[in-house]
């Protein structure tokens, strides 16, 4: 039976890697996989999803106005679709998440969602709040704080390395930018 699937962590845990991977493994036994992404999400280039370790795949984007029901359903009907594989989740929004959960339900395509539960305030991104809601099953990516507890919230910095404490919910980067810690660390760290 197909389920919806969450795969959440905070940044530089590997999600993208696992999500790679597990494709990966679908491929190799002739099976085929559709990787979707944030279009917004450039920093590996247009239609790509990359992990740190240097691996790659081709991916469909979406963005707030695509639907991704529709989008599942046409590449459902071009091919034997096995799996579909959803990067940077945590862009998604409610009502995609609730596209993704009928196309599990309709289609009977396992669906699996990778993306960061908080932002980094320790607040909900909306896709991930959806999908805590509405997921079959959910699984955590751990990563460490630089203390070696697990880590489950991120703090953004400037060019500095300077904590920033206010700003929009969305701001894309990278290891230059987000540094993930423990919730003590982060406590301090946002002056809590």
């Amino acid at each position: 039976m197909a389920k919806l699937y969450f795969h959440y962590s905070t940044m530089n845990a590997g999600k993208s890697t696992a999500l790679l991977q597990a494709s990966h493994n679908y491929r190799e036994r002739g099976m085929e996989t559709y990787l979707i992404t944030a279009r917004f999400d450039d920093r590996a280039g247009a239609g790509k999803i990359s992990s740190r370790i240097g691996i790659s795949a081709a991916a469909d984007g979406f963005d707030t106005e695509s639907d991704l029901f529709d989008m599942i359903e046409t590449r459902k009907n071009a091919s034997t679709l096995t799996c579909v594989f959803i990067d940077e989740a945590q862009f998604l929004s409610r009502e995609q998440v609730w596209q993704l959960a009928r196309a599990v339900d309709d289609l009977g395509v396992p669906i699996m969602c990778y993306g960061l539960r908080v932002d980094f305030l320790g607040n909900l991104f909306p896709g991930s709040a959806a999908l805590l809601a509405c997921a079959d099953e959910m699984r955590e990516v751990r990563t460490i704080c630089f203390c070696g507890k697990k880590a489950t919230m991120v703090v953004r910095q400037d060019e500095n390395g300077n904590v920033i404490k206010d700003g929009a919910q969305v701001q894309i980067g990278g290891n230059e930018t987000y540094v993930s810690l423990c919730r003590r660390h982060w406590r301090s760290a946002m002056g809590g």
